[in-house]
């Protein structure tokens, strides 16, 4: 009850109950909002409600009709059907400057005596569950010390890993989560250039290029290269070769995917859908889609990546 008034206040009138569970030490709430609680909107709740917690008001409770009960100002839970009498909760003074009772709502269920019973709540997260409908985890009581506690001790751990003080953490963060950004993007970059080259340290190499039927062919099967990084390499090598066909195969995360790519001069006498889809049959995948000078498909066998590149290197020599 307290939630729900403590929800209604700081986000709008628009909040509805639209499920609960609820014992002695947690607490799940469903209601009706249209976007993620903000941070600063979770503490306004937070506060509000324990404010009304340590004022350890009484928990009254009357039977009036259903037209009464509405009069009276309280709220009805959803989907309910109520009949001929009904039992009003009313909690929360807020004194002789505002409305008496904090929240006056119609509920059978069972309640403390006294606000002060439930000790303080703790709101641990807020997620979505469904369209328009969002869902708060709370802790109540014993359960609420028991998760600050956890808290805690998970805040002590990582900031004992990283050997500085627990308020500096975000800022530590901050910064591994830049280092890592940083290093990926050099990793991405060391990633192509061995793709394309077969050389990471500058030096010369052999990129790979050999001659198919006449035909000019890049193709390769590079280990930990995620699907999306195939078609921006596909292009770089059709920019390198000038005129001739580039297949990539890339295994990642369990999968393996592959692009193909045609330069224009030759998309009259190969289709890049074609070849990629028999490049994909020995990934154990099927189809592929893409336009004749650039098609991409992908399948579950990673240990078909020379098979595949044979694959289409045999249709060239058709």
């Amino acid at each position: 009850h307290l939630l729900h008034e403590a929800l209604r206040r700081v986000l709008g009138p628009h909040v509805t109950q639209k499920g609960s569970l609820v014992n002695e030490a947690h607490l799940r709430f469903d209601f009706s909002h249209p976007k993620a609680m903000r941070e600063d909107e979770m503490t306004a709740v937070e506060i509000m409600v324990n404010d009304m917690v340590r004022g350890n008001g009484e928990v009254s409770t009357r039977l009036m009709t259903p037209d009464e009960a509405m009069e009276a100002g309280a709220l009805a839970l959803f989907g309910e059907k109520y009949g001929e009498e009904v039992r009003v909760l009313a909690m929360g003074d807020e004194g002789e400057s505002a409305r008496a009772d904090y929240s006056v709502e119609l509920c059978g269920g069972t309640h403390v005596r006294r606000l002060g019973d439930i000790g303080f709540i703790k709101i641990a997260h807020e997620t979505g569950v469904a369209s328009g409908i969002r869902r708060i985890e709370a802790y109540t009581g014993s359960g609420a010390l028991a998760h600050i506690f956890t808290q805690e001790r998970l805040l002590r751990t990582a900031a004992k890993a990283l050997k500085i003080g627990a308020v500096d953490l975000p800022d530590r963060l901050a910064r591994l989560l830049e280092e890592r950004k940083h290093l990926e993007r050099e990793l991405a970059e060391a990633k192509k250039k061995l793709a394309l080259t077969g050389d990471v340290s500058g030096g010369a190499a052999s990129d790979g290029v050999r001659e198919v039927n006449g035909i000019k062919l890049m193709a390769r099967c590079i280990e930990a290269l995620p699907a999306k990084q195939l078609r921006s390499l596909v292009d770089e090598g059709k920019k390198q070769l000038g005129s001739g066909v580039v297949v990539f195969v890339g295994i990642d995360n369990g999968k393996a995917g592959i692009a193909v790519g045609v330069s224009d001069d030759l998309t009259d006498r190969f289709d890049a859908v074609t070849l990629v889809q028999a490049g994909a049959a020995k990934l154990g995948g099927e189809g592929g889609g893409g336009r004749p000078d650039m098609a991409q498909a992908g399948g579950p066998d990673i240990s078909g990546g020379d098979a595949a590149l044979a694959a289409i290197e045999e249709m060239l020599n058709a």
